[in-house]
């Protein structure tokens, strides 16, 4: 059985691990769009710098083999408390229709 110490760093481990695969999802989202994830990163959060784990996996370019719809990309933002973000995507989808 985990200590409580075990068991947190666990929890934060996980959920970095979820949070990058968030960050992929998006950036794949965006590339499949032809949209800039930086771009569209700065409209929900104009106050914040560039997002240093959105650079990162633009920059080691690893596409997945996933199309991933607006609509659950949306929800995984959400989930994730990207509500501006999430917004942001679906005016974007907007768009692409």
């Amino acid at each position: 059985m985990m200590d409580q110490k075990t068991l947190t760093d666990y929890i934060i481990q996980k959920y970095q691990e979820d949070e990058q695969v968030m960050i992929q999802l998006f950036v794949q989202w965006c590339q499949h769009h032809e949209i800039d994830p930086f771009t569209l990163y700065q409209q929900a959060y104009p106050t914040q710098p560039i997002n240093e784990a959105i650079k990162q996996i633009v920059d080691n370019n690893e596409p997945m083999d996933l199309d991933i719809d607006s609509g659950t990309l949306i929800e995984i933002l959400q989930l994730f408390g990207n509500d501006d973000l999430a917004y942001v995507v679906s005016e974007a989808t907007n768009k692409l229709s």
